[in-house]
Protein backbone atom coordinates (compact mmCIF):
# COMPACT_ATOMS: atom_id res chain seq x y z
CA UNK A 1 0.00 0.00 0.00
CA UNK A 2 1.20 3.49 -0.80
CA UNK A 3 1.18 6.20 1.81
CA UNK A 4 -0.85 9.34 1.46
CA UNK A 5 0.81 12.68 2.08
CA UNK A 6 -2.45 14.58 2.35
CA UNK A 7 -4.02 12.78 5.30
CA UNK A 8 -2.30 14.41 8.27
CA UNK A 9 -2.53 18.11 7.52
CA UNK A 10 0.90 18.50 9.11
CA UNK A 11 1.88 21.62 7.16
CA UNK A 12 -1.35 23.38 8.06
CA UNK A 13 -1.06 22.46 11.74
CA UNK A 14 2.57 23.57 11.87
CA UNK A 15 1.62 27.00 10.51
CA UNK A 16 -1.32 27.31 12.91
CA UNK A 17 0.88 26.23 15.80
CA UNK A 18 3.39 28.97 14.93
CA UNK A 19 0.61 31.55 14.93
CA UNK A 20 -0.65 30.26 18.29
CA UNK A 21 2.86 30.47 19.77
CA UNK A 22 3.31 33.98 18.39
CA UNK A 23 0.23 35.39 19.99
CA UNK A 24 0.57 33.66 23.33
CA UNK A 25 1.77 37.04 24.69
CA UNK A 26 -1.25 38.84 23.27
CA UNK A 27 -4.14 39.36 25.70
CA UNK A 28 -7.56 38.05 24.80
CA UNK A 29 -9.09 40.74 22.64
CA UNK A 30 -12.84 41.15 22.68
CA UNK A 31 -13.36 44.73 21.44
CA UNK A 32 -11.43 45.99 18.41
CA UNK A 33 -12.10 48.97 16.16
CA UNK A 34 -10.91 49.11 12.55
CA UNK A 35 -10.81 52.55 10.93
CA UNK A 36 -10.53 51.78 7.22
CA UNK A 37 -12.21 53.48 4.26
CA UNK A 38 -11.66 50.62 1.77
CA UNK A 39 -14.19 47.81 2.32
CA UNK A 40 -11.90 45.13 0.83
CA UNK A 41 -9.04 46.07 3.18
CA UNK A 42 -11.42 46.10 6.16
CA UNK A 43 -12.74 42.65 5.18
CA UNK A 44 -9.18 41.32 4.91
CA UNK A 45 -8.26 42.58 8.39
CA UNK A 46 -11.56 41.32 9.80
CA UNK A 47 -10.94 37.83 8.38
CA UNK A 48 -7.39 37.86 9.76
CA UNK A 49 -8.56 38.84 13.25
CA UNK A 50 -11.33 36.22 13.20
CA UNK A 51 -8.75 33.58 12.28
CA UNK A 52 -6.54 34.70 15.16
CA UNK A 53 -9.14 35.34 17.88
CA UNK A 54 -12.28 33.49 16.81
CA UNK A 55 -15.72 34.87 16.17
CA UNK A 56 -16.45 36.03 19.72
CA UNK A 57 -14.38 39.15 19.15
CA UNK A 58 -16.41 42.34 18.69
CA UNK A 59 -14.95 43.88 15.52
CA UNK A 60 -16.38 47.26 14.67
CA UNK A 61 -15.59 48.93 11.36
CA UNK A 62 -15.58 52.69 10.84
CA UNK A 63 -15.02 53.97 7.31
CA UNK A 64 -14.41 57.55 8.51
CA UNK A 65 -12.78 59.28 11.46
CA UNK A 66 -16.13 60.79 12.51
CA UNK A 67 -17.75 57.36 12.76
CA UNK A 68 -14.66 56.06 14.58
CA UNK A 69 -15.02 58.84 17.14
CA UNK A 70 -18.66 57.84 17.76
CA UNK A 71 -17.54 54.23 18.37
CA UNK A 72 -14.67 55.30 20.65
CA UNK A 73 -16.92 57.53 22.75
CA UNK A 74 -19.73 54.93 22.94
CA UNK A 75 -17.60 51.90 23.87
CA UNK A 76 -13.83 52.32 24.25
CA UNK A 77 -12.04 49.61 22.20
CA UNK A 78 -9.11 47.63 23.57
CA UNK A 79 -7.22 48.07 20.30
CA UNK A 80 -7.58 50.32 17.29
CA UNK A 81 -6.34 49.60 13.77
CA UNK A 82 -6.07 52.83 11.77
CA UNK A 83 -5.62 53.17 8.03
CA UNK A 84 -2.82 55.65 7.30
CA UNK A 85 -4.81 57.52 4.65
CA UNK A 86 -8.57 57.95 4.97
CA UNK A 87 -10.45 59.55 2.11
CA UNK A 88 -10.99 62.35 1.41
CA UNK A 89 -8.21 64.03 3.36
CA UNK A 90 -7.53 62.47 6.78
CA UNK A 91 -4.15 60.92 7.48
CA UNK A 92 -2.98 59.04 10.55
CA UNK A 93 -0.80 62.05 11.34
CA UNK A 94 -3.98 64.08 11.86
CA UNK A 95 -6.23 61.27 13.15
CA UNK A 96 -4.03 59.97 15.98
CA UNK A 97 -3.79 63.27 17.91
CA UNK A 98 -7.55 63.75 17.41
CA UNK A 99 -8.28 60.27 18.84
CA UNK A 100 -5.91 60.86 21.76
CA UNK A 101 -7.48 64.25 22.58
CA UNK A 102 -10.89 62.56 22.56
CA UNK A 103 -9.70 60.25 25.35
CA UNK A 104 -8.59 57.10 23.56
CA UNK A 105 -5.59 55.84 25.54
CA UNK A 106 -5.38 52.30 24.11
CA UNK A 107 -2.95 51.02 21.52
CA UNK A 108 -3.15 52.20 17.92
CA UNK A 109 -1.75 50.09 15.08
CA UNK A 110 -1.43 52.05 11.85
CA UNK A 111 -1.80 50.11 8.61
CA UNK A 112 0.04 51.91 5.85
CA UNK A 113 0.94 51.34 2.22
CA UNK A 114 4.10 53.41 2.74
CA UNK A 115 6.19 52.19 5.67
CA UNK A 116 9.52 53.93 5.27
CA UNK A 117 11.74 54.37 8.30
CA UNK A 118 10.91 58.10 8.40
CA UNK A 119 7.15 57.53 8.09
CA UNK A 120 7.23 54.83 10.79
CA UNK A 121 9.14 57.12 13.17
CA UNK A 122 6.78 60.01 12.45
CA UNK A 123 3.73 57.85 13.25
CA UNK A 124 5.30 56.48 16.44
CA UNK A 125 6.26 60.02 17.53
CA UNK A 126 2.67 61.28 17.23
CA UNK A 127 1.17 58.41 19.24
CA UNK A 128 0.93 55.23 17.17
CA UNK A 129 2.10 52.13 19.02
CA UNK A 130 2.90 49.99 15.98
CA UNK A 131 2.96 50.31 12.20
CA UNK A 132 2.37 47.47 9.77
CA UNK A 133 2.48 47.51 5.97
CA UNK A 134 -0.87 47.05 4.25
CA UNK A 135 0.55 44.12 2.24
CA UNK A 136 1.47 42.30 5.48
CA UNK A 137 -2.05 41.99 6.86
CA UNK A 138 -2.10 38.24 7.46
CA UNK A 139 -2.34 36.20 10.65
CA UNK A 140 1.41 35.68 11.04
CA UNK A 141 2.41 39.33 10.48
CA UNK A 142 -0.43 40.73 12.58
CA UNK A 143 0.45 38.29 15.39
CA UNK A 144 4.09 39.41 15.22
CA UNK A 145 3.00 43.06 15.30
CA UNK A 146 0.68 42.54 18.28
CA UNK A 147 3.30 40.51 20.14
CA UNK A 148 5.79 43.40 19.75
CA UNK A 149 3.11 45.85 20.80
CA UNK A 150 2.06 44.09 23.98
CA UNK A 151 5.62 43.18 24.97
CA UNK A 152 6.62 46.85 24.66
CA UNK A 153 3.61 47.93 26.71
CA UNK A 154 4.35 45.47 29.53
CA UNK A 155 8.11 46.00 29.66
Amino acid sequence: MGSSSSGSGGDFLAKRSRVARLHSDIPALTNVLMVEDEAADADRLKATLHLMFGYDINLRHAPTLNIAMDYVLADMPQLLFLDDILKPSDTASHSIPFLRRAGYKGPIVVISGQVSRNRRNELLDIGANEVIHKDEVDSVRVAECLTRLYKSMSG
